[in-house]
């Protein structure tokens, strides 16, 4: 409770910051006269305080130099040159020598001490300094050449102590504010950069998903409308052949759910159930993937030396971006070259490279093809607002996440038609840290 009462002061005093100068220029009065009226040198060695009679020229002083320190704050430079003039005046016009009591002018320093605290505490280190120095050794040295005897009096040292104090103390309270000052700042700024960072992961892990969202749903929807196009098509004639499709149909809804409950997982929070762990899929399943399709009326080869094992010395990023890349190439062949079309799938190692290359004859029946892709692959709008650059085809989402994907593995994806027709995806893939700075910077 004492520290918010204190705390609180400290609000209304900051809040009238002229009073709070009033209220020190009285306070400073009040010293002035005090010390004015001390002596210093008692008969038991201690100060008599109201020993001595205030005159009315030393009332007089303090009273100018106390009114100056009410403007410190819109004027220090100004109220520090007035105040020190006065008590250089008072000094050099008192009457040398302990007897006549001389040394009472010494406290008039109190206003300048004050005035230059204000001014080292307001200005820069060099400022500071310079007025500092020029003013310990003004008031310093008239008093040793007009104040009290001996010249190394302690009145006279003791106004060497005070102003010298004065521009230490504002010096090191400006300091402190510049300290505190640069700390705030920094913690803002760690705190924008901490929001950012989260801001950052947060669009990072949303596009990770929609890339797994859409490679699931358009692979397994596209084999499902075209199943489903088969059943309806032969339904009256060949019910058997209407049956399989139908049961193929079944299948990759099965195995579409099954995916998307896997990845709906992943965005479950840690108070709810624990998130599916089957591993995510990869090029050991590359048989059932393109099984899947070969039902579906796709023609596909792969071409993949020694699959297993390259498959087993993958990482599992690598591994499951392969997979998804073969995935979403052989869907686009399927919705965009149409039943016919032949594809082949090469992958192998290059050195330190995963190479996969995807390609088809363009030779399907597809009503919007001509020859390979359409313009659009899957997901793209109708406008074909997305370009994928560098390949000069209208890409979709497909094509352009299989370059982010790529991309996260700091490989390269190339797209585009062949000469002689058909399409082409080309993706190479780092399987280290340093292949992928060295097929980045190829």
């Amino acid at each position: 409770m004492p520290a918010v009462t204190l705390c609180e002061i400290r609000e209304r005093l900051r809040a009238h910051p002229y009073a709070v100068d009033a209220l020190i220029a009285a306070g400073a009065f009040c010293c002035i006269l005090l010390g004015a009226a001390t002596e210093p040198h008692g008969p038991d060695g201690r100060p008599q305080f109201a020993e001595r009679d205030v005159t009315a020229t030393t009332a007089l002083l303090a009273a100018l130099s106390c009114a100056a320190l009410a403007l410190r704050r819109r004027a220090p430079f100004p109220v520090l040159l007035g105040t020190g003039l006065i008590s250089v005046v008072a000094l050099v016009v008192g009457s040398p020598g302990p007897a006549a009591g001389s040394d009472r002018q010494a406290s008039l320093v109190v206003a300048p001490v004050i005035a230059l605290y204000t001014v080292s505490n307001t200005t820069g280190r060099r400022t500071s300094w310079w007025v500092g120095g020029l003013t310990v050794g003004s008031l310093t040295g008239t008093a040793m050449l007009f104040g009290a005897r001996p010249w190394y009096a302690q009145e006279n040292l003791g106004i060497l102590a005070w102003t010298a104090l004065a521009a230490a103390v504002g010096e090191a309270v400006r300091n402190r504010r510049a300290f505190v000052a640069a700390i705030r700042e920094r913690a803002e700024r760690a705190e924008r950069t901490r929001e950012e960072e989260a801001r950052r992961r947060v669009a990072e892990e949303r596009m990770r998903i929609a890339r797994e969202l859409h490679d699931v749903v358009a692979h397994h929807i596209a084999l499902v409308n075209v199943q489903a196009g088969v059943a309806s098509h032969v339904m009256d004639q060949r019910p058997d052949q209407a049956k399989q499709a139908l049961a193929h149909v079944r299948e990759a809804s099965r195995h579409a759910l099954a995916e998307l409950q896997t990845t709906v997982g992943l965005l479950r929070q840690s108070g709810e159930s624990a998130a599916p762990t089957e591993p995510a899929p990869g090029l050991e399943v590359l048989d059932d993937l393109v099984a899947g399709f070969r039902h579906a009326g796709l023609s596909v080869s792969v071409a993949a030396p020694a699959l297993d094992a390259q498959a087993g010395n993958l990482s599992s990023a690598v591994d499951l971006t392969a997979y998804r890349v073969v995935q979403e190439a052989l869907t686009n062949v399927q919705k965009h070259a149409g039943r016919g079309t032949h594809a082949e799938v090469h992958i192998r190692r290059d050195g330190p490279v995963l190479d996969i290359r995807v390609v088809d004859d363009g030779a399907g029946g597809g009503p919007d093809s001509g020859g390979g892709f359409e313009p659009h692959d899957d997901g793209d709008t109708d406008d074909g607002s997305a370009v994928a650059a560098g390949d000069g085809d209208h890409g979709g989402h497909g094509l352009v996440g299989m370059r982010e994907r790529a991309a996260a593995l700091h490989g390269r994806c190339e797209t585009g038609p062949l000469p002689g027709g058909g399409f082409q995806v080309h993706v190479r893939l780092p399987l280290s840290t340093s292949s992928a700075r060295k097929e980045t910077t190829a």
